[in-house]
C-alpha cells in the first residue's frame, strides 16, 4: 500500500499567518497572527472653554460645565429591550473592550472589600456600601470587560432628599431620630452591574394528576344516599415551550439582593448604547459576580418560571410525584449598567443600606425597629381574645353560660394572631430589607 502524497509546491504562507513551534517531527503549524490593537487612551472631561470639570446632567442630558455653562450631548443610541445580545463563547467576551473607556480611580474598601470606580477629581473618603471610612483610592487597571449599554439617570440627585426623608417618616414602629438622620444628603448616583440572560425553554414534565369525580353511596347510618367526591389518580405527561427574555441579575455582592429585588422596575426600553459620556462625574462598580456564577442563578430562576409554566399545563390542582427536565436553547446575555443611588448608614452600631432606583424613583431599605412597641401591639391585639377565653371557662367552671364568651374569645384571638404574625414579619422585613 503507497500513502498517497500533496503537492505543496504551489502553497505559500499566507500574509497574516506565522509559523508556530510543532510537537510532531516533519509537522509543520501556522496559526493566524494576532492582532495587536492600539491601546485606547481612556478620556478625560475637562472643559474646553473654561478648563474646570464637566459632568453628566440628569436635567439637560448631556456632558455640562456648572461654571461656564457649556453643553454637549451624548451622542448614542437608544436601542431598547431588544439590543443585541452575546452567546456563551470565548469569542463573544473577546470581542469586549476593557475598561470604562473614561479616566478613572478605584475606591477601595478595606472593610467590606467594595470597589467604586470614581471620578478623576472625586474626594470621596467613605465606601457608599457600609459607611466606613477605612478605603484607599487605587488605579483603574480597565482590566474588566466594558458594558454593553446601560439606562442613564433619569432622577436628579437634588430629589433623592425628598424622596429619602418621605420614606424615612414612614413607620410608627421605627425610631422618630430617622426623620432627622443625615443620610438624605449622602445619596451616591452609582452605575451598577447587571447581567441579563433570555432563554428559549423547553420542559418536559411527568406527574401524577388527580381527577375529582362525584360518587354517589349509602350511609347505613343516616339509611340515606349521599354524594362524595373521589380523586381517581394517573400517571401524564406534557410539553411546555416557553420563552424568557431580559432577565436581571445583579453582578455585585456588596448589596442587598433583597432591597435590590424592590427596585428592579426598570424600563429596560431605555437601555442604550453604551456611552463614557454618561458616566462623567458619576461612579460606577464593577462586577464581582461573574457571568457563570450569574448564569447559574439565572438558570434557577428559569426553571423556576418553567415549572410554574407546566403547573399551569396540567388540568388538575391534585398534583404529586411531579418532575421536570428543562432544556435551554438560544441561551444569550448582556452586560448592563442601571442607575442607582444608594446610601449607608448606622443606628445603634448597626449597618443600614438604602437605595433609590435612579430611572423610576423606587426607594427601598432598610430601618431599625423599635421592638418594644412591636410587642405591645401584639399584646394589645392578643388581649381580647385571651380576656374573653379566660372568662368563658370561669363560667363554665362554675355552671355559668360560659360557652358564647369562649367562642367569641376564640375568634379575637385567631384574628388577632393572625395581625400579629403579619405585623412582626413587616418588622422584621423592615430591618432586613423593606
Amino acid at each position: 500500500m503507497t500513502t498517497p502524497t500533496i503537492d505543496l509546491s504551489g502553497w505559500k504562507q499566507p500574509a497574516d499567518f506565522s509559523q508556530l513551534p510543532s510537537s510532531v517531527e516533519g509537522i509543520t503549524v501556522f496559526a493566524p497572527n494576532l492582532e495587536v490593537g492600539k491601546k485606547e487612551i481612556p478620556k478625560t472631561y475637562a472643559c474646553p472653554n473654561c478648563g474646570a470639570a464637566t459632568s453628566y446632567d440628569v436635567a439637560a442630558g448631556g456632558v455640562t460645565c456648572e461654571y461656564c455653562g457649556y453643553s454637549v450631548q451624548v451622542k448614542a443610541e437608544k436601542v431598547g429591550a431588544t439590543a443585541a445580545e452575546s452567546e456563551f463563547t470565548l469569542d463573544a467576551l473577546n470581542k469586549y473592550k476593557k475598561g470604562f473607556g473614561v479616566q478613572r480611580k478605584v475606591l477601595h474598601c478595606n472593610h467590606c472589600g467594595a470597589e467604586i470606580m470614581l471620578e478623576e477629581n472625586s474626594l470621596t473618603a467613605t465606601c457608599p456600601f457600609c459607611a466606613s471610612n477605612q478605603v484607599n483610592i487605587q488605579t483603574d487597571l480597565q482590566d474588566q470587560i466594558r458594558p454593553q449599554f446601560l439606562i442613564p439617570f433619569k432622577i436628579n440627585p437634588q430629589n433623592t432628599q425628598v424622596l429619602a426623608k418621605n420614606w424615612l417618616t414612614k413607620g410608627w414602629y421605627h425610631p422618630k431620630e430617622l426623620s432627622s438622620i443625615a443620610i438624605i444628603n449622602k445619596f451616591i448616583g452609582i452605575y451598577f452591574p447587571f447581567w441579563t440572560f433570555s432563554s428559549a425553554i423547553s420542559s418536559k414534565w411527568q406527574a401524577e394528576v388527580g381527577h375529582e369525580r362525584q360518587e354517589n353511596y349509602y350511609d347505613s347510618s343516616d339509611k340515606t344516599w349521599k354524594t362524595r367526591t373521589v380523586i381517581d389518580w394517573r400517571w401524564q405527561d406534557g410539553l411546555v415551550n416557553i420563552n424568557i427574555d431580559n432577565l436581571l441579575v445583579p453582578a455585585s455582592s456588596h448589596v442587598s439582593h433583597v432591597i435590590l429585588e424592590r427596585l428592579m422596575a426598570f424600563d429596560l426600553n431605555e437601555l442604550t448604547t453604551y456611552s463614557a459620556d454618561y458616566l462623567a462625574g458619576w461612579q460606577a462598580h464593577n462586577f464581582d459576580i461573574t457571568l457563570q456564577v450569574a448564569w447559574d442563578e439565572g438558570k434557577n430562576r428559569m426553571r423556576e418560571q418553567a415549572k410554574k409554566a407546566c403547573y399551569e399545563d396540567i388540568n388538575s390542582i391534585h398534583v404529586r410525584n411531579f418532575s421536570m427536565a428543562a432544556d435551554f436553547i438560544d441561551e444569550a446575555w448582556r452586560y448592563i449598567l442601571l442607575p442607582v443611588y444608594l446610601t449607608a448608614y448606622k443606628f445603634n452600631e448597626k449597618l443600614y443600606q438604602v437605595m433609590i432606583n435612579g430611572q423610576a424613583g423606587t426607594i427601598a431599605g432598610q430601618k431599625p425597629v423599635e421592638w418594644w412597641k412591636i410587642w405591645l401591639a401584639i399584646a394589645a391585639l392578643l388581649s381580647p381574645g385571651l380576656i374573653l377565653g379566660l372568662v368563658g371557662l370561669i363560667l363554665l367552671a362554675v355552671g355559668g353560660i360560659g360557652v358564647v364568651p369562649l367562642v367569641v374569645g376564640f375568634i379575637l384571638g385567631v384574628i388577632g394572631g393572625a395581625i400579629s404574625i403579619g405585623l412582626y414579619r413587616q418588622a422584621v422585613g423592615s430591618e432586613g430589607a423593606e
